[in-house]
Parts: C-alpha cells; structure tokens; sequence
C-alpha cells in the first residue's frame, strides 16, 4: 500500500488514515531550542524553493509567489496524510451509526454480506501555515504583532476550504514529543471528507443541548458558570474566557472559548487572538518556558448550526499509557482546579 487510505475499526466504528508516506518525513529537532536562524530550515525566509509551490501567503509590499517579503505562508504538505487533488474534493458525510460508506457493518444493517476489510481513499487537503519568515521555534517567541498574523492566517486558511471539506482541522505541535519534525513554528491545516467521531459526537450534544433547553448553547452556559465559580477559570477579557476545563484529560490543559456563541472560529473576526497570547504568557510563566504542547481548534462542521468554537492547548506533560489507549478513558494525576490555580498565580 502506497496511497493514503481511510479505514474503520470493525469494534469502535473509528476512523485512521493510513498514510505510508509519511514515515518518509525527515525528523529534524533540536534539544534545546534556540532563536537563533537556521541556515538549514526550510521555513525561514530566503529558502523558499525548499518547499513546494505556495497556496497562498500573507505579503503587506506585495511581490511574486515563492519569493521573500512574506510575514506568513501557506504551503502544500511535502509528505501528506491526505490524497490531494481537483478530481478529489472530501463529500460530507455522517459519522454515526453504520450511516459511513466505508463501514465494514454497513451492509449487514441493510441485510446484505459485509465486507469487513473494505475501505476507501483517504482524500483532502493537508497543508503547513508558516507562522512567521523569522526562525521562531516556538509561539511563546512570536511578537504581539507575528502571533496576530498567523491567527488571522489560520482563519484565512480555514475558510478556503469549508465549501468542500466536510469538517477542517487546524493543529500546532510544538516539540518533538508533541509530533512536530521541523522546530520552526507552523501549524498545520487538514481538510476532510469526513466528520471525525469526536467532531461528531460533540456536534450531537450541542444540538441535544439546544432542544433539551429550548435554544440554550452548552458552552456558552458551561462558560457562565466557571465565570461564577472561578475555580477553573485563568483568565477572562471582553472577549473570550481561558480556563482548565471540568474533565481535563492531562494536566494544565487550557479551553479558549468566546464568550459570544459562535459556530465557526474561521468566522469569528480575530476573537480569541489576545486571550491565546495569555494562554502562551501563563504556561510559559509556569514552566519558565512554553512547554512541548498540542494545540487545536475546534470549529462547526459545513453546514451544523448548533455549535461554539473552541480552542485547546495540552501541555506535554504526562504520559498516556496503556490503560488509556486501551480504553479511551484517560488519567489525568493533576486536577484542573490546581492546574487553574498555579496559572493564576503565574500571571500575577
């Protein structure tokens, strides 16, 4: 097998892509990290021919694609996990029940023979956003004005591809442990033909939320209330609230959320943008140095109207182990009212 692939556990009904080609990549990580420019990078202004062609970038003065001038940059993937291509826009399609085409248990609910090794092609988009042209290897290094850039960015990238991707995803690892190869600061950007589970089961309580309470929005009401008690929040402005959330499934793990209801990150303005800076300031304060973390957002799938955007950060700290990959239910030794508490104190 070559091409990237999609298949679903027969147990769980989980989607992975297979993507062979990525095991290609080249790994290339320091222990330390360092501000200073590295001559082999090929994110940093000045290599722009070591990527492949641009999709698009962020130049104020103008000038030609692939050239200098640019503050952020978006480019294609070099070892994609998705099939990419025009004659392969994602569908949307529906993640629950046996309701997915390549469910190896689809055609037994309809009375038919399955196939329970069947699957599909893994096809989309998959693309890296530079955050910035100078060698920064970490958010907590970008200036007020970079860090502001590459949120406007992601936004920008985001909306591009809602019309065919059936649900966008937009991560940053940063360090080795939290899967970044490269150590310049960059995000990357998935389009899917598919509404992974967890998207799915989120999009459902939303919605069961909004009908069980007559048009109340499950966020903005959990927002409310850790507003009220305090124990879990960080920190809070006119626009957004940070805080540890209920359940937190590692320690110091932060939720971004705006405090006015909306669906879709992509469409928010640049809400958000300034309480992310007090994400990176407080667990930087914390650690005396941003940890190796995880970053996410979680936007409305195309087309759900009972949704509220949010944004992850989980710190690298702990380590997940077998009883939590064997049973999806994860052990978290640092509770989030403590975890709250120390970020609090590391703001002051």
């Amino acid at each position: 097998m070559t091409d990237p692939e999609v298949r679903i556990d027969q147990l769980t009904g989980l989607r992975t892509i297979l993507a062979p080609e990525r095991a290609q990549r080249p790994i290339e990580f320091v222990s330390e990290r360092s501000a200073a420019r590295s001559e082999d990078c090929p994110f940093c202004e000045g290599h722009e021919d070591r990527t492949p062609p641009e999709t698009w970038a962020d130049r104020p003065g103008g000038g030609a694609p692939d050239s200098p001038g640019w503050r952020v940059r978006a480019v294609p993937n070099l070892y994609p996990a998705v099939a990419t291509g025009h004659d392969q826009a994602p569908q949307a399609e529906a993640e629950t029940g046996l309701a997915a085409s390549a469910d190896p248990l689809r055609a037994a609910a309809r009375g038919a023979e399955p196939d329970l090794f069947s699957s599909q092609p893994a096809r989309g988009h998959h693309e890296v956003i530079v955050h910035s042209p100078r060698h920064r290897v970490s958010l907590a290094e970008l200036t007020d004005e970079e860090l502001e850039a590459a949120v406007t960015a992601w936004r920008e990238r985001m909306r591009s591809l809602t019309v065919e991707a059936a649900y966008v995803q937009l991560i940053v690892n940063e360090g080795r442990d939290a899967g970044a190869s490269l150590e310049h600061s960059h995000a990357q950007l998935y389009g899917l033909g598919f509404v992974p589970a967890a998207v799915a089961r989120e999009r459902e309580r939303f919605a069961a939320y909004h009908e069980r309470t007559a048009g109340g929005d499950l966020l903005s009401d959990i927002v409310t209330e850790e507003v009220r008690r305090r124990e879990r929040l960080v920190a809070i402005d006119d626009e957004a609230v940070l805080a540890c959330p209920w359940a937190s499934r590692s320690p110091f793990e932060l939720r971004l959320a705006p405090r006015r209801a909306t669906p879709s990150f992509e469409e928010d303005g640049e809400v958000g943008t300034a309480m992310l800076r007090t994400a990176i300031r407080a667990l930087t304060a914390r650690f005396d140095g941003l940890p190796q973390l995880n970053l996410w957002v979680r936007t409305a799938p195309r087309g759900v109207e009972h949704f509220h955007w949010h944004l992850d950060i989980a710190p690298r700290i702990g380590i997940r182990a077998g009883f939590e990959m064997s049973t999806e239910v994860e052990l978290n030794i640092y509770p989030p009212e403590r975890s709250a508490s120390e970020l609090r104190d590391a703001l002051a």
